[in-house]
């Protein structure tokens, strides 16, 4: 088996969206297969908020990379281990929460990049790599280029620091996580809201500066997804597995109990 592509980076590059199917509370490996056959470039594989640990996340990243569907894990913290072992395990990525600070960005970085860029601890072997040998330089060189870190920004101070922290070497992108966000500010749910709209056009200025990719959660309803996209968003959450699900057996249920017998 070759190198597995970064297929979501790639597209990022060519500076066209990626989307994400969110795997929130579904423990199943074929949510991979599901999720690249509706359309979607990425999982995003959440082990912040719900009870999946890393064996699970790691089956779900190992099952996708043959699909062409890129996992991407948003881990619980800060921690090194919390990134490194799903990163070794399958993941060609990982979203860290609640990066507030230069200093917290350049932590991460730390803990996700080989030398000379960060300090992650090498292994072998590595689904990334399709369990290849090869020279530890090349192998290094070919993970820090594939591998993508986000930092999501959901604090009015990540926003103020959002040029510093897009400027971090091994930060390849920033994340808004409105929810967060919108709360922090002390307006829960506003997301038509004029802040809201500035602290967008701060982080998407923070990364076209400095070359790194803009990126979106929280945000589904369509006009609102539109106006963020264009103002230069191309990394976004689409929905979620619960959300998907009760929405067609909403639609399904309600046309059934429309018919009148």
């Amino acid at each position: 088996m070759a190198i597995v592509e970064n297929t979501m980076k790639k597209k990022l590059e060519a500076g066209q969206m990626a989307i994400a199917f969110s795997v929130v509370h579904w423990r199943m490996a074929n949510v991979a297969g599901i999720a690249k056959e509706c359309g979607y470039d990425w999982l995003f594989i959440d082990m912040e908020h719900n009870t999946m640990d890393v064996d699970a996340a790691v089956q779900i990243s190992v099952a996708a990379l043959p699909t062409g569907i890129t996992p991407i894990v948003r881990v619980p913290a800060h921690e090194h281990f919390h990134a490194t072992r799903v990163l070794d395990g399958g993941a060609q990525g990982v979203v860290v929460p609640h990066v507030n600070s230069v200093e917290q960005a350049r932590r991460v970085v730390e803990n996700c990049k080989y030398p000379p860029i960060g300090h992650r601890s090498l292994t072998a072997p590595m689904p990334q790599l399709g369990f290849r040998t090869m020279p530890v330089a090349d192998a290094i060189e070919a993970l820090n280029r594939s591998t993508l870190v986000v930092a999501m920004l959901e604090t009015p101070q990540a926003v103020d620091n959002a040029d510093a922290i897009a400027a971090v070497e091994g930060i390849d992108a920033l994340l808004i996580g409105t929810n967060d966000l919108a709360a922090e500010m002390g307006i829960p749910g506003q997301f038509s809201d004029a802040r809201i709209e500035s602290a967008y056009a701060a982080m998407i200025a923070a990364t076209r500066k400095h070359g790194k990719f803009a990126g979106m959660g929280g945000v589904y309803e369509h006009g609102l997804m539109e106006k963020f996209i264009r103002m230069g968003v191309r990394l976004l959450l689409g929905g979620g597995d619960v959300a998907f699900m009760m929405a067609a057996a909403r639609t399904r249920a309600d046309f059934l109990k429309s018919l009148k017998l």
